[in-house]
């Protein structure tokens, strides 16, 4: 199911945006915009690769994901069919919801499979244990992580 899912999310983003020159001013402007989707194509390919090489990264995570990256505008069914409700103009946001939903399914994945050990930490001022993940709150740990690993390009989708 899972190899389902990535074929379908490969198709969905590998469609023409279908970008229309009227609505823009100038070549300038047009040619900028098709630049950012073309950079958003490069980032779904990337982030479907590294899940697509993650055996413990399962469909139904990807599925999961779906529900609530990108305000669940992308809707991936189980029979691995996609939907999509786009939100102000189609050709400019279709490939970052499939950036969105994969960062979080990698971000979920992190979390859960690649975390070290927490160590507790007191607060006196405020009276509270916090758990820390090599002096980092578990947020700020799997952040810079992760960005480690994506470098400055992809590390976008994980802010």
């Amino acid at each position: 199911m899972k190899q389902q899912i990535i074929d379908a999310l490969r198709a969905f983003t590998r469609q023409r945006p279908g970008l229309e020159y009227g609505n823009y001013g100038d070549p300038v402007a047009y040619r900028a915009e098709l630049r950012a989707i073309i950079k958003d194509l490069h980032q779904a390919r990337e982030l479907l690769r590294y899940v697509e090489l993650r055996d413990s990264i399962t469909g139904a995570d990807i599925i999961a994901a779906s529900k609530s990256a990108y305000s669940g505008r992308l809707t991936i069914n189980a029979d691995a069919t996609i939907e999509y409700c786009a939100g102000q103009y189609f050709p400019t946001e279709y490939r970052k919801a499939v950036c969105a939903v994969l960062s979080s399914a990698i971000w979920a994945w992190h979390r859960d499979q690649c975390m070290p050990t927490p160590t507790l930490h007191h607060n006196t001022e405020t009276g509270e244990t916090v758990q820390r993940y090599k002096g980092l709150r578990a947020g700020d740990y799997l952040r810079a992580s992760l960005k480690r690993e994506f470098g400055r390009g992809l590390s976008r989708w994980f802010n």
